[in-house]
């Protein structure tokens, strides 16, 4: 059902973020910072049961020069330059194994999924810890993990890891470096934006229905998981609304995406109610750069499924044309 503004205000609404006056201090100095810490990229080639594509675990160092694992795949005996496609993953989950998500290796890209530090039990296996870990009390998930302050939030931690995949992958010889994409859903569709908007040199992303947006709306228009964890956080900590909205600030893609100028794809589903639509348009409508927009009435939080997945192929392909995709 709908449960969220009606169709024509949707398209107009921008959100209810406010900007912090350091955003930009912020996010420049976590980024110097990281990389004072050589990306140090290692592959390994893994034995497969693939015939159409080879496959290597990679290690790249992220935030805190902390080691951070992924997936490279790219079609057997390729050898470049390719276009690139980083891939963030949903809340809860991992890198998998290295004979699932084959899609965008089997369409002609080096597609590079991170690993999400501290995730990876949920539905999906994970191999990287949050080394950094954060102190402080927190809720069952990452949503709350160090949210007392910006500097140990969670994703402070995720977001730069996402900037370091982005520059792993542009660092590798089988990779056009120009061409170059991110991709994600929920919560990597977030880490998308986020690169979109921190990354250097990416040349288009697609987003679905990313997640991580317009805080102050989404706690008080869903009752869902994940942002439900911020609702059971301050049902205890009663006197901590201000200091946790504060730190949301520093991480909302409202505030994020008007420093994104590469072309970009989201999907938002009507009736989701995991990333409300209003927040979703609330990222959309902010997006600095070219932008377009697949809508789906009838669909939840899964958004368009595959129809999302071939279409995102479809814009990657023309937007990263060149020598060795089709």
């Amino acid at each position: 059902m709908y449960s969220d503004l009606p169709a024509d205000q949707l398209v107009h609404y921008r959100g209810s973020q406010t900007q912090p006056e350091d955003f930009d201090a912020f996010w420049e100095q976590t980024l110097a910072e990281a990389r004072r810490h050589p990306l140090a990229v290692r592959l390994k080639p893994v034995e497969t049961e693939l015939a159409t594509l080879q496959v290597w675990d990679v290690t790249f160092n992220g935030f805190g020069g902390e080691p951070i694992r992924a997936w490279l795949r790219a079609p057997a005996g390729a050898a470049g330059p390719l276009p690139g496609v980083v891939q963030f993953v949903g809340y809860g989950g991992g890198r998998g194994d290295a004979h699932e998500n084959l899609l965008w290796a089997s369409a002609g890209f080096a597609h590079l999924q991170m690993d999400t530090r501290g995730q990876g039990a949920g539905w999906s296996r994970g191999d990287t810890p949050d080394a950094a870990g954060s102190g402080g009390p927190q809720v069952p998930g990452v949503m709350t993990r160090g949210i007392s302050d910006p500097d140990t939030y969670y994703y402070r931690r995720l977001f730069t890891d996402a900037v370091r995949a982005v520059e792993a992958l542009q660092s590798l010889d089988l990779v056009d470096g120009a061409r170059t994409a991110a991709v994600g859903g929920s919560q990597g569709g977030a880490l998308t934006l986020a690169a979109a908007a921190l990354a250097p040199d990416l040349a288009a992303v697609v987003a679905y229905v990313p997640f991580l947006s317009d805080f102050p709306r989404a706690v008080q228009v869903t009752d869902a998981y994940p942002y439900r964890e911020l609702r059971d956080y301050l049902a205890v900590h009663r006197g901590g609304t201000e200091r946790v909205m504060d730190t949301l600030r520093y991480f909302d893609m409202v505030n994020l995406v008007p420093r994104a100028q590469v072309p970009a794809l989201f999907s938002v589903g009507l009736m989701d109610e995991t990333t409300p639509p209003s927040t979703v348009y609330a990222a959309y409508n902010n997006y600095a750069g070219p932008k377009e927009l697949m809508v789906w009435p009838f669909n939840g939080h899964e958004g368009g499924g595959i129809e999302d997945e071939t279409a995102a192929v479809a814009f990657l392909r023309r937007r990263l044309a060149g020598p060795g995709i089709a």
